[in-house]
Protein backbone atom coordinates (compact mmCIF):
# COMPACT_ATOMS: atom_id res chain seq x y z
CA UNK A 1 0.00 0.00 0.00
CA UNK A 2 1.41 3.39 -0.98
CA UNK A 3 2.02 6.05 1.74
CA UNK A 4 0.27 9.49 1.51
CA UNK A 5 2.67 12.35 0.98
CA UNK A 6 2.08 14.85 3.91
CA UNK A 7 4.63 17.37 2.79
CA UNK A 8 2.87 20.84 2.75
CA UNK A 9 2.49 22.31 -0.64
CA UNK A 10 2.99 26.04 -1.31
CA UNK A 11 -0.79 26.52 -1.61
CA UNK A 12 -1.35 24.98 1.82
CA UNK A 13 1.34 27.09 3.41
CA UNK A 14 -0.17 30.25 1.91
CA UNK A 15 -3.64 29.33 3.16
CA UNK A 16 -2.34 28.73 6.66
CA UNK A 17 -0.58 32.11 6.70
CA UNK A 18 -3.72 33.86 5.54
CA UNK A 19 -5.85 32.21 8.20
CA UNK A 20 -3.32 33.08 10.87
CA UNK A 21 -3.24 36.73 9.71
CA UNK A 22 -7.01 37.00 9.80
CA UNK A 23 -7.04 35.56 13.30
CA UNK A 24 -4.51 38.15 14.45
CA UNK A 25 -6.59 40.98 12.93
CA UNK A 26 -9.73 39.77 14.69
CA UNK A 27 -7.92 39.46 18.00
CA UNK A 28 -6.38 42.94 17.63
CA UNK A 29 -9.76 44.51 16.74
CA UNK A 30 -11.44 42.88 19.71
CA UNK A 31 -8.66 44.06 21.99
CA UNK A 32 -8.92 47.62 20.74
CA UNK A 33 -12.70 47.58 21.20
CA UNK A 34 -12.39 46.30 24.75
CA UNK A 35 -9.76 48.93 25.58
CA UNK A 36 -11.95 51.64 24.05
CA UNK A 37 -14.89 50.64 26.22
CA UNK A 38 -12.78 51.15 29.30
CA UNK A 39 -10.85 54.23 28.26
CA UNK A 40 -13.29 56.28 26.16
CA UNK A 41 -15.72 58.49 28.07
CA UNK A 42 -19.02 59.82 26.70
CA UNK A 43 -18.92 63.51 25.74
CA UNK A 44 -19.89 65.89 28.51
CA UNK A 45 -23.50 67.08 28.41
CA UNK A 46 -23.94 70.76 27.63
CA UNK A 47 -26.90 73.15 27.50
CA UNK A 48 -26.65 75.76 24.81
CA UNK A 49 -28.26 79.19 25.02
CA UNK A 50 -27.71 82.62 23.56
CA UNK A 51 -27.18 86.21 24.62
CA UNK A 52 -30.03 88.73 24.38
CA UNK A 53 -30.48 92.48 24.88
CA UNK A 54 -33.46 94.84 25.10
CA UNK A 55 -34.39 96.30 21.72
CA UNK A 56 -36.60 99.42 21.58
CA UNK A 57 -38.53 100.18 18.40
CA UNK A 58 -38.71 103.79 17.23
CA UNK A 59 -41.96 104.75 15.50
CA UNK A 60 -44.17 107.82 15.24
CA UNK A 61 -47.74 108.93 14.67
CA UNK A 62 -46.96 111.13 11.67
CA UNK A 63 -47.42 109.57 8.23
CA UNK A 64 -45.20 111.22 5.66
CA UNK A 65 -41.96 111.04 3.69
CA UNK A 66 -38.55 110.39 5.25
CA UNK A 67 -36.44 113.43 4.35
CA UNK A 68 -33.32 112.80 6.40
CA UNK A 69 -31.81 110.15 8.68
CA UNK A 70 -29.25 111.57 11.13
CA UNK A 71 -27.74 108.27 12.35
CA UNK A 72 -26.51 105.03 10.87
CA UNK A 73 -26.46 101.45 12.10
CA UNK A 74 -23.91 100.93 14.85
CA UNK A 75 -23.95 104.55 16.10
CA UNK A 76 -24.13 105.11 19.85
CA UNK A 77 -26.89 107.54 20.84
CA UNK A 78 -28.10 109.25 24.00
CA UNK A 79 -31.71 109.62 25.06
CA UNK A 80 -33.20 112.65 23.26
CA UNK A 81 -30.83 112.62 20.27
CA UNK A 82 -32.52 113.41 16.94
CA UNK A 83 -32.73 110.29 14.78
CA UNK A 84 -34.92 110.99 11.76
CA UNK A 85 -36.96 113.73 10.06
CA UNK A 86 -40.37 113.02 8.50
CA UNK A 87 -42.10 115.65 6.36
CA UNK A 88 -45.89 115.69 5.94
CA UNK A 89 -47.44 118.39 3.74
CA UNK A 90 -50.88 117.08 4.71
CA UNK A 91 -50.26 117.68 8.43
CA UNK A 92 -48.90 121.17 7.74
CA UNK A 93 -52.01 121.98 5.70
CA UNK A 94 -54.18 120.75 8.58
CA UNK A 95 -52.25 123.02 10.94
CA UNK A 96 -52.85 126.02 8.67
CA UNK A 97 -56.54 125.17 8.47
CA UNK A 98 -56.83 124.82 12.25
CA UNK A 99 -55.01 128.13 12.77
CA UNK A 100 -57.37 129.99 10.43
CA UNK A 101 -60.38 128.40 12.13
CA UNK A 102 -59.10 129.69 15.45
CA UNK A 103 -58.74 133.19 14.02
CA UNK A 104 -62.32 133.10 12.72
CA UNK A 105 -63.66 131.83 16.05
CA UNK A 106 -61.70 134.47 17.95
CA UNK A 107 -63.09 137.24 15.69
CA UNK A 108 -66.64 135.99 16.28
CA UNK A 109 -65.98 135.90 20.01
CA UNK A 110 -64.70 139.49 19.99
CA UNK A 111 -67.78 140.55 18.06
CA UNK A 112 -70.05 138.97 20.64
CA UNK A 113 -68.09 140.49 23.53
CA UNK A 114 -68.18 143.92 21.91
CA UNK A 115 -71.98 143.87 21.92
CA UNK A 116 -74.35 145.48 19.40
CA UNK A 117 -73.08 148.13 17.01
CA UNK A 118 -73.52 151.73 18.14
CA UNK A 119 -75.59 152.53 15.03
CA UNK A 120 -78.16 149.91 15.98
CA UNK A 121 -78.31 151.20 19.57
CA UNK A 122 -78.78 154.77 18.31
CA UNK A 123 -81.54 153.62 15.98
CA UNK A 124 -83.32 151.97 18.90
CA UNK A 125 -83.06 155.20 20.90
CA UNK A 126 -84.59 157.13 18.01
CA UNK A 127 -87.49 154.70 17.86
CA UNK A 128 -88.05 155.16 21.61
CA UNK A 129 -88.12 158.96 21.19
CA UNK A 130 -90.51 158.64 18.25
CA UNK A 131 -92.81 156.34 20.24
CA UNK A 132 -92.72 158.72 23.22
CA UNK A 133 -93.72 161.64 21.01
CA UNK A 134 -96.57 159.63 19.53
CA UNK A 135 -97.72 158.67 23.01
CA UNK A 136 -97.74 162.35 24.17
CA UNK A 137 -99.83 163.41 21.17
CA UNK A 138 -102.24 160.52 21.70
CA UNK A 139 -102.54 161.41 25.40
CA UNK A 140 -103.34 165.07 24.68
CA UNK A 141 -105.90 164.08 22.10
CA UNK A 142 -107.52 161.67 24.52
CA UNK A 143 -107.58 164.32 27.28
CA UNK A 144 -109.37 166.80 24.99
CA UNK A 145 -111.87 164.19 23.86
CA UNK A 146 -112.57 163.27 27.48
CA UNK A 147 -113.24 166.92 28.37
CA UNK A 148 -115.57 167.37 25.40
CA UNK A 149 -117.35 164.16 26.33
CA UNK A 150 -117.82 165.41 29.87
CA UNK A 151 -119.41 168.62 28.51
CA UNK A 152 -121.75 166.55 26.37
CA UNK A 153 -120.34 167.87 23.13
CA UNK A 154 -118.48 164.68 22.07
CA UNK A 155 -120.01 161.29 21.57
CA UNK A 156 -118.80 158.28 23.54
CA UNK A 157 -117.60 156.58 20.35
CA UNK A 158 -115.17 159.39 19.53
CA UNK A 159 -113.92 159.38 23.12
CA UNK A 160 -113.34 155.60 22.95
CA UNK A 161 -111.44 155.89 19.66
CA UNK A 162 -109.13 158.48 21.21
CA UNK A 163 -108.61 156.18 24.22
CA UNK A 164 -107.68 153.23 21.94
CA UNK A 165 -105.17 155.38 20.05
CA UNK A 166 -103.60 156.45 23.32
CA UNK A 167 -103.31 152.88 24.59
CA UNK A 168 -101.67 151.82 21.30
CA UNK A 169 -99.15 154.65 21.59
CA UNK A 170 -98.28 153.60 25.13
CA UNK A 171 -97.74 150.00 23.98
CA UNK A 172 -95.62 151.18 21.07
CA UNK A 173 -93.41 153.16 23.42
CA UNK A 174 -92.94 150.14 25.67
CA UNK A 175 -91.99 147.96 22.68
CA UNK A 176 -89.45 150.51 21.48
CA UNK A 177 -87.99 150.70 24.99
CA UNK A 178 -87.63 146.90 25.05
CA UNK A 179 -85.78 146.93 21.72
CA UNK A 180 -83.43 149.58 23.08
CA UNK A 181 -82.75 147.47 26.17
CA UNK A 182 -81.93 144.41 24.02
CA UNK A 183 -79.61 146.42 21.79
CA UNK A 184 -77.76 147.84 24.76
CA UNK A 185 -77.48 144.44 26.51
CA UNK A 186 -75.85 142.82 23.45
CA UNK A 187 -75.76 139.07 22.87
CA UNK A 188 -77.33 136.56 25.23
CA UNK A 189 -75.16 134.65 27.69
CA UNK A 190 -75.71 131.48 25.69
CA UNK A 191 -74.36 133.18 22.57
CA UNK A 192 -71.30 134.37 24.46
CA UNK A 193 -70.65 130.90 25.88
CA UNK A 194 -71.07 129.35 22.43
CA UNK A 195 -68.59 131.77 20.86
CA UNK A 196 -66.05 131.14 23.64
CA UNK A 197 -66.50 127.38 23.20
CA UNK A 198 -65.81 127.65 19.46
CA UNK A 199 -62.50 129.34 20.28
CA UNK A 200 -61.67 126.43 22.60
CA UNK A 201 -62.54 123.88 19.91
CA UNK A 202 -60.31 125.65 17.40
CA UNK A 203 -57.47 125.75 19.92
CA UNK A 204 -57.91 122.03 20.54
CA UNK A 205 -57.62 121.38 16.80
CA UNK A 206 -54.31 123.26 16.72
CA UNK A 207 -52.99 121.27 19.69
CA UNK A 208 -54.01 118.03 18.01
CA UNK A 209 -52.10 118.84 14.84
CA UNK A 210 -49.15 120.13 16.88
CA UNK A 211 -49.05 116.82 18.76
CA UNK A 212 -48.81 114.96 15.45
CA UNK A 213 -46.18 117.32 14.07
CA UNK A 214 -44.04 116.75 17.16
CA UNK A 215 -43.15 113.40 15.61
CA UNK A 216 -41.72 114.95 12.46
CA UNK A 217 -38.42 114.81 14.35
CA UNK A 218 -38.13 111.47 16.15
CA UNK A 219 -35.81 111.29 19.16
CA UNK A 220 -33.91 108.43 20.75
CA UNK A 221 -36.09 106.92 23.51
CA UNK A 222 -33.08 105.70 25.52
CA UNK A 223 -29.30 105.41 25.57
CA UNK A 224 -28.04 102.66 23.31
CA UNK A 225 -26.83 101.64 19.89
CA UNK A 226 -28.67 101.90 16.58
CA UNK A 227 -29.34 98.28 15.70
CA UNK A 228 -31.43 98.43 12.51
CA UNK A 229 -32.75 101.17 10.22
CA UNK A 230 -35.65 100.13 8.02
CA UNK A 231 -36.58 102.99 5.61
CA UNK A 232 -34.37 104.91 3.23
CA UNK A 233 -34.53 108.69 2.67
CA UNK A 234 -37.38 109.50 0.31
CA UNK A 235 -39.58 106.57 1.32
CA UNK A 236 -43.16 107.05 2.53
CA UNK A 237 -43.99 105.74 6.00
CA UNK A 238 -47.41 105.18 7.51
CA UNK A 239 -48.78 105.76 10.99
CA UNK A 240 -46.96 103.71 13.65
CA UNK A 241 -44.51 102.09 11.22
CA UNK A 242 -41.28 100.96 13.00
CA UNK A 243 -38.46 103.05 11.55
CA UNK A 244 -35.47 101.80 13.51
CA UNK A 245 -34.49 99.91 16.65
CA UNK A 246 -32.24 101.06 19.48
CA UNK A 247 -30.35 98.35 21.36
CA UNK A 248 -29.95 98.96 25.10
CA UNK A 249 -26.49 97.43 25.34
CA UNK A 250 -26.38 97.88 29.11
CA UNK A 251 -29.41 95.62 29.53
CA UNK A 252 -28.16 92.15 28.56
CA UNK A 253 -29.06 88.63 29.61
CA UNK A 254 -28.69 85.03 28.48
CA UNK A 255 -31.51 82.64 27.64
CA UNK A 256 -31.62 78.84 27.91
CA UNK A 257 -34.40 76.45 26.94
CA UNK A 258 -34.01 73.46 29.30
CA UNK A 259 -35.93 70.30 30.05
CA UNK A 260 -37.45 70.12 33.49
CA UNK A 261 -35.06 67.35 34.57
CA UNK A 262 -32.22 69.89 34.84
CA UNK A 263 -34.31 72.71 36.23
CA UNK A 264 -32.84 72.07 39.66
CA UNK A 265 -29.65 73.76 38.38
CA UNK A 266 -31.55 76.96 37.53
CA UNK A 267 -33.39 78.09 40.64
CA UNK A 268 -34.39 81.72 40.94
CA UNK A 269 -31.54 83.71 42.46
CA UNK A 270 -28.93 80.99 41.83
CA UNK A 271 -25.62 81.88 40.21
CA UNK A 272 -24.30 79.50 37.59
CA UNK A 273 -21.12 79.57 35.55
CA UNK A 274 -21.38 79.69 31.77
CA UNK A 275 -18.86 79.79 28.92
CA UNK A 276 -19.01 82.17 25.96
CA UNK A 277 -17.13 80.72 22.95
CA UNK A 278 -17.06 84.02 21.03
CA UNK A 279 -15.28 85.79 23.93
CA UNK A 280 -12.27 83.43 23.88
CA UNK A 281 -14.24 80.83 25.83
CA UNK A 282 -14.53 83.24 28.73
CA UNK A 283 -16.32 81.85 31.78
CA UNK A 284 -18.63 84.19 33.66
CA UNK A 285 -21.21 83.94 36.42
CA UNK A 286 -24.85 84.66 35.63
CA UNK A 287 -27.74 85.04 38.08
CA UNK A 288 -31.08 83.40 37.28
CA UNK A 289 -33.98 85.88 37.49
CA UNK A 290 -36.68 84.33 35.28
CA UNK A 291 -38.09 80.82 34.78
CA UNK A 292 -41.18 80.16 32.68
CA UNK A 293 -42.91 77.14 31.21
CA UNK A 294 -42.87 77.39 27.40
CA UNK A 295 -46.18 75.60 26.98
CA UNK A 296 -47.35 72.28 25.61
CA UNK A 297 -45.87 72.91 22.16
CA UNK A 298 -42.37 72.56 23.67
CA UNK A 299 -43.04 69.34 25.59
CA UNK A 300 -40.78 66.31 25.00
CA UNK A 301 -43.15 63.35 24.53
CA UNK A 302 -42.24 59.93 25.89
CA UNK A 303 -41.71 57.30 23.18
CA UNK A 304 -42.31 54.29 25.41
CA UNK A 305 -45.44 53.44 27.34
CA UNK A 306 -43.45 52.40 30.41
CA UNK A 307 -40.31 53.63 32.05
CA UNK A 308 -40.43 57.19 30.60
CA UNK A 309 -42.56 60.30 31.01
CA UNK A 310 -43.25 63.55 29.19
CA UNK A 311 -40.82 66.35 29.94
CA UNK A 312 -41.76 70.01 29.63
CA UNK A 313 -39.38 72.70 28.43
CA UNK A 314 -38.74 75.84 30.46
CA UNK A 315 -37.21 79.13 29.41
CA UNK A 316 -34.55 80.37 31.80
CA UNK A 317 -33.11 83.89 31.78
CA UNK A 318 -30.04 85.00 33.71
CA UNK A 319 -28.07 88.24 33.88
CA UNK A 320 -24.25 88.40 33.98
CA UNK A 321 -22.93 89.48 37.36
CA UNK A 322 -20.32 91.65 35.62
CA UNK A 323 -20.45 94.07 32.70
CA UNK A 324 -19.45 92.37 29.45
CA UNK A 325 -18.84 95.11 26.92
CA UNK A 326 -18.13 92.73 24.05
CA UNK A 327 -21.12 90.45 24.66
CA UNK A 328 -23.48 90.86 21.71
CA UNK A 329 -27.03 89.58 21.20
CA UNK A 330 -27.04 86.26 19.39
CA UNK A 331 -23.74 84.99 20.80
CA UNK A 332 -23.75 81.36 21.92
CA UNK A 333 -23.61 80.70 25.66
CA UNK A 334 -22.78 77.22 27.00
CA UNK A 335 -23.64 75.75 30.39
CA UNK A 336 -22.14 72.45 31.56
CA UNK A 337 -24.24 70.69 34.23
Amino acid sequence: MAEIDKTPTPERRESRVLMFSLLLVVIATAAIAIIGLFLLKPPAEIIEGQAEATSVRVSGKLPGRVTEIYVKEGDMVKKGDTLIHIHSSFAEAKLMQATEMKKAAAAQNRKVDAGTRSQIVQGARDLVAQAAAAREIAQKTYDRMQNLYNEGVMSAQKRDEAKAAYDAAVAGEKAAQSQLSLAMAGAQNEDKESAAAMVGVAQGGIKEVDAVLEDQYLLAPCDGQIDQIYPEPGELVSLGTPLMTVLKIDDKWVTFNVREEVLNDFKLGDKVKVMIPALDKKEVDVEVYYVRDMGSYATWRATKSTGQWDSRTFQVKARPTEQLKDLRPGMTVVYRP
